[in-house]
């Protein structure tokens, strides 16, 4: 079922009296991207997820975002639907979205799932490749910037061994509002660092990584994952930073074994 929750499009699936899972998407995509997830889960949890603001069919608004505000509109999501905790899942920017959350309000989420993500923040070359990012929107627009995006964020050869995935999400991509892209390119470069709290983390955590990951390595996710008590890490073979599309069988099976630990 689709409804909107303080402004954001979110969709649910299963039995809400089923744990509850929120599914959070990274940029420049849509919710859409955790298809094949949604179809594995939906039989034996509650599935949420939903297009962050500004990305598929969530309001632009003014385009001025923070990742204060990115959280924000998460509890929001799970007061709306009265959930007091919740598992998360979330990949690339949604990862960062993720570890804010649980960093202002930990009460809220008994397990975390990592996916393709860091708890670092921009250092100065990375606000500078934002700034560019925004740059090149505003120059060429939101096309040729999803064009040059998306294949950095596929291993290599997916054009040629997935093309109808490939094809599908950069057209996706490819869709989304200049003010939408740059709105997050702006909350992105002045995200805060989460790293020092990785070692606050209380409740189980998976962290899954494409071995070709080039946008956050599997040697980021090896540190968070040395810092996380506790935690698994699962390197996803032949995928890149998009491993849960690339690979949703193998990521499927990970998340499923580090669920069934769950109580």
């Amino acid at each position: 079922m689709e409804k909107y929750v303080n402004g954001i499009a979110v969709k649910e699936y299963g039995d809400k009296n089923q744990p509850p899972i929120i599914f959070i998407h990274g940029f420049p995509f849509s919710s859409g991207m955790w298809e094949q997830q949604i179809k594995q889960f939906k039989e034996q949890y509650y599935c949420i997820t939903y297009d962050i603001r500004g990305l598929g069919k969530s309001p632009i608004g003014d385009g001025q975002y923070t990742m204060e505000m990115f959280v924000d509109d998460l509890l929001a999501i799970m007061d709306g639907l009265e959930l007091n905790q919740a598992i998360i899942a979330g990949f690339s920017m949604g990862g960062y979205i993720t570890l804010r959350a649980i960093e202002r309000e930990p009460e809220r989420f008994s397990a975390l799932i990592l996916c393709d993500t860091k708890s670092e923040a921009d250092d100065n070359a990375g606000k500078i490749k934002r700034a560019q990012g925004v740059k090149a929107v505003n120059s060429y627009g939101a096309e040729k910037f999803a064009t040059a995006f998306v294949p950095l964020a596929f291993a290599q050869g997916a054009r040629q061994h997935i093309p109808d995935i490939f094809n599908a999400t950069l057209e996706q991509a490819a869709a989304t509002s200049p003010e939408g892209i740059k709105g997050c390119l702006l909350a992105m470069a002045g995200r805060t660092d989460t790293t020092k709290f990785l070692s606050d983390i209380s409740v189980p955590t998976l962290l899954v990584v494409g071995e070709q990951d080039a946008i956050t390595p599997p040697d980021v996710m090896q540190m968070m994952h040395e810092r996380i008590n506790g935690s698994e890490l699962v390197t996803i073979e032949e995928a890149g930073h998009m491993a849960p599309v690339e690979q949703p069988e193998i990521v499927n099976q990970a998340i499923g074994d580090f669920l069934s630990k769950l109580s």
